[in-house]
Formats: C-alpha cells, structure tokens, sequence
C-alpha cells in the first residue's frame, strides 16, 4: 500500500533531517547563538565530500574524514576569529555576523562552482534493502537513519562521559561560575563549533548522496534544521531525532494526500501547530517566555 510506503519513507528521511538539524541544535544549546550559516556549511561540507570523492575513486568514507578535517578547520577558525569576537556583545552582534559568513559561503561557492546542479554519486539509492508486496526500504534512507542514531547516540556518550562533554555542558549552564573553575569558555565555544562541523561534514555527505544541491541550497537546510529543533527542543538530541521524524511523516503524508506541491506546505502547517500547543518543542522541559 502506497500510504504505508510514505509513512515508512517519512520515519527514515527524519533520519536526515535530524542529522542536518543536530549540529545547528548543539550550537544553540552552548552558545545560545542562532547559526544563519548552519545551512550553508553543510553545503560546503557535500561540495568538499564531492571533490573528495572524485579525487579518491569514489572512495566515500575516506571523502568524509577528508572533509571533516577541512570543516574543522573552517569552523575553528569562524568561531575564534569572527563569532567569539562579538558573542558577548548581545543577540544582534553574532546573527549578523553568521547571516555575513552565510551569505560569503554561497557566493565563494558560486564563484568555485557555478551554479550547476551537483550530486554525490552512488549506488545506494537504486537499492531496495527489503522489497515485499506492500512496500520497500531503500538503502539509502536506511542509511540515513542508522547514521542519526549512530551519531545522536555518540553525542549523548560524549556529553554525559568525558571531561570535554562536561566542560561543555557547565559552559552552557553558567559561564561565570565555569570559568571561575578554569574552564576557558571562549575555547570550549570553538571546540563545540568543531563538534558541529563534524556532524555537518557527515550530514552533508549524506545530503549530497540523496539529492542535487547548488551554491543556494544552504537557506532550504536551515529551514528544515529549524523545523526539526522547534519541533523536538531545542538542545535535545533524542528531541531532534522525533523532530525528524515527524517533519519527514508530515511531509510525504502532506505529498501523498495532496500532492508533491504540498508536501512542504504540510511541514509547516504541523510546526504551526507544535508550535501552538508546545512552543518550547515536544521534548524540551524549557519554558519560553
């Protein structure tokens, strides 16, 4: 049955949508800084892991170890020399700055580029993992989702049971008292962008092997990274997972009632209600004021 394939579909896209929204929500969470840039960066990352990739054969995981150096870097470097500068001058400060580093990605990107319509190559997404009378599982919507779980569930080990996981989350409870006990916040802030960059880097190969993407597509992801957290909470990997989830249900059960014309229309309408009936997002224990 065709409804059956989409909700199947839907559960296993959360997979990617919650991959692209985890490192944005990390950032959030640490910093309390809203990353325009978020989607672009994963843009660079899937135009690096494409490059890579060509360079070693097609040699995918090595493309993305490849690029999680390079994003590293990159994000390292933002954080500390442009971001860390204007962090504790309020709100307005690091949204401008990151609304300027996305706008300078996507036109660096054009210029490298063009405007062409790029894409991964790989053969995952011809193959069905189970094909049965009612429905099928692509293996590359599967692997989406094992990735989201593989990644959430090593994010959570490593905030809950090393040193840097606990200097991060005393950084994002109380930043005094944090360096009153030796932490250096302004590093642990970049470390938490490397973090990120390693989870974009991932979520961005992984967006590059599902779909075509431009030097403009970054502004489509960090909408979708918005969705995902509004609907899950804020600062909340498990959250981010069933935010996922039900943006990808919403999204081809709105394509499947209606047409592909509404499918993004159907995403939206079910954040408009979450957002109505729990603005802080479904997992959170936060309350917005």
């Amino acid at each position: 049955m065709q409804i059956i394939q989409s909700l199947l579909n839907g559960i296993l896209l959360g997979g990617l949508y919650a991959m692209v929204a985890l490192g944005m929500s990390l950032v959030f969470g640490i910093m309390k800084l809203t990353n325009i840039a978020h989607g672009d960066l994963i843009i660079v990352a899937t135009y690096i892991c494409m490059v890579m990739a060509v360079q070693f054969s097609g040699n995918l995981l090595l493309a993305v170890l490849i690029t999680i150096c390079f994003m590293m870097l990159i994000g390292f470097l933002l954080q500390t020399f442009l971001i860390n500068k204007v962090l504790d001058k309020g709100p307005e400060p690091p949204l401008l700055v990151t609304f300027g580093i996305s706008i300078t990605l996507s036109n660096i990107l054009l210029l490298v580029f063009g405007a062409d319509a790029r894409y991964i190559p790989n053969t995952l997404k011809t193959i069905n993992i189970v094909n049965t009378e009612h429905f099928s599982i692509s293996a590359i919507y599967l692997l989406n989702f094992i990735v989201a779980i593989v990644v959430i569930c090593t994010l959570h080990y490593i905030m809950k049971n090393t040193f840097f996981g606990r200097s991060i989350r005393a950084t994002a409870d109380d930043v005094t008292t944090a360096e009153l006990m030796g932490v250096n916040t302004k590093r642990i802030y970049s470390y938490t962008m490397c973090l990120a960059m390693v989870i974009s880097s991932i979520a961005g190969l992984l967006v590059g092997m599902n779909y075509t993407y431009y030097p403009s597509t970054g502004t489509e992801y960090l909408i979708y990274a918005f969705g995902v957290v509004v609907i899950g909470g804020m600062g909340n990997q498990m959250g981010i997972l069933l935010g996922g989830i039900i943006l990808g249900i919403a999204q081809l059960m709105g394509a499947y009632f209606f047409g592909t014309g509404y499918q993004l229309l159907a995403g939206y309408l079910v954040l408009l209600i979450i957002l109505t009936i729990r603005p802080q997002g479904i997992l959170s224990k936060a309350t917005r004021r």
